[in-house]
């Protein structure tokens, strides 16, 4: 692979390489970026749904307690 490289000016190497990639890969890349984006927004409602019905039950249960001693 260097013996390919090695007669190339540096633009090819550095500048026309990487740009022919990204052609080539760069939906692949975004689908895979957004995929991880959007599972970890699904995973931050997850926690913030499941924290608020945590917060609600026990809100309710303590609050029915508290009736019960009276």
């Amino acid at each position: 692979m260097r013996e390919i490289f090695a007669g190339l000016p540096w633009w090819v190497k550095w500048i026309a390489v990487p740009v022919v990639a990204l052609v080539v890969f760069g939906g692949l890349i975004a689908t895979v970026v957004g995929f991880v984006i959007g599972l970890l927004f699904k995973l931050l409602i997850f926690v913030a749904l499941v924290g608020g019905l945590i917060y609600v039950v026990r809100k309710f249960t303590s609050s029915s307690s508290s009736r019960d001693d009276w």
